[in-house]
């Protein structure tokens, strides 16, 4: 098993996993990847919905005015 920070558990299978509700779901892929981040469509298997995750921070271009200097923008 391997555990990333930014992304999924990632299982060699085949892996069988039960649901909060007691159901199973199967997979005979030789590697898994079961999500941890909660936004897969595809639960319990990682989508890769992890990657569109919104910024929290500012961004290139996101500077803010100095005192005293005016906003532009393009």
């Amino acid at each position: 098993m391997v555990v990333n920070r930014e992304g999924p558990i990632l299982v060699e299978g085949p892996v069988d996993v039960v649901s909060d509700d007691g159901t199973t779901v199967r997979s005979d892929r030789f590697v898994v990847a079961i999500c941890t981040c909660r936004r897969s469509r595809t639960q319990p298997w990682c989508d890769t919905s992890h990657r569109r995750r919104k910024p929290t921070g500012p961004g290139p271009g996101d500077r803010q005015p100095r005192e005293g200097e005016e906003e532009t923008r393009p």
